[in-house]
């Protein structure tokens, strides 16, 4: 498994992430199964939410884990705050208690990322502002970074911060391509040029904040997964056709598709299956062509201008 540096190279990152979005599923043996298979394929990164399985699957992996601070050094742990129940809160109270709660149910003393999970348009970055100095300052939380933000939220928040975002966790897939289409398209009078997130792939590239890809199998918001979908078959013609000649799985060749853009992506993966995790991971050492890779993007639909 390749690294990739985050927040100026203070941290080395397997280049795919482990999402645990769905482990509260499992039981505490399967989640270390899965856990230990991750670790076997040197992946380092884990990423949670406050909200996924109502905080049971931050309780699941620290239960597989079996946690303690030697056991704590091996991974590092994002998770996410600010959703409630019918809206979106970046209240200090709110990041602060989020915070205490994560770290109770992962039973450690740090996380090394937290983000910020979607926008809130009450957002007062001043008090934003004051409660990452507090995590950051008591050692409760080393990095800081927002999900599904544009370049001028995260601009109004880094005006306040001093301790600057460092990621983004933004949807894409071969699927879900806005943020490449728009840049493809400059100048045209098409869908595909509307630029609906104001550059956000250039800008992350151009602040050093470090894109991950969240549902990187999925199409539409959570409508399923393309692979091996009838609704996309030129698509799996073309997936299916490059991982045979490469001795890999469809799913692989996805997310290698992520891995081989410069931005330095970083695809988040949520299979609770071992041997497909194990089969996703063989992408870090896949190298599409630049031929290859366009073959797979016009087979999604998109056109080139």
């Amino acid at each position: 498994m390749k690294k990739i540096n985050i927040a100026e190279g203070k941290i080395s990152a397997s280049e795919i992430v482990m999402g645990c979005m769905r482990i509260n599923n499992l039981t505490a043996n399967e989640a270390a199964e899965l856990i230990n298979t991750a670790l076997e394929e040197n992946i380092n990164f884990f990423d949670h939410a406050d909200i996924y399985g109502g905080g049971k699957s931050e309780e699941v992996f620290a239960e597989a884990v079996n946690m303690s601070p030697s056991v704590r050094e091996k991974f590092l742990i994002q998770t996410k705050c600010g959703i409630r129940k019918g809206y979106y809160d970046f209240s200090k109270e709110h990041i602060m208690s989020s915070v205490d709660g994560s770290l109770r149910r992962l039973r450690t003393e740090y996380i090394d990322v937290l983000l910020l999970h979607r926008p809130d348009t009450l957002m007062e970055p001043e008090e934003v502002a004051e409660a990452f100095s507090a995590l950051h300052k008591s050692g409760k939380v080393r990095y800081f970074g927002v999900s599904n933000h544009n370049p001028m939220q995260i601009e109004l928040l880094n005006k306040y911060l001093n301790n600057k975002i460092v990621i983004n966790q933004l949807q894409l897939s071969v699927t879900n391509t806005g943020m490449i289409d728009s840049g493809l398209n400059v100048n045209m009078k098409n869908g595909a040029s509307i630029d609906r997130d104001g550059s956000v792939l250039e800008y992350c590239r151009l602040k050093d904040v470090t894109i991950q890809a969240w549902s990187p199998f999925q199409y539409g918001f959570f409508e399923g997964t393309f692979l091996d979908n009838d609704k996309f078959p030129e698509l799996n013609n073309k997936i299916n056709e490059i991982a045979s000649a490469k001795g890999v799985s469809n799913s692989a060749i996805a997310i290698a598709w992520i891995l081989r853009h410069p931005a330095k992506i970083q695809p988040i993966v949520g299979t609770t299956n071992k041997k497909r995790l194990k089969d996703i991971c063989k992408a870090s050492q896949v190298e599409l062509t630049r031929q290859e890779w366009y073959e797979i993007y016009r087979a999604a639909g998109n056109v080139l201008p």
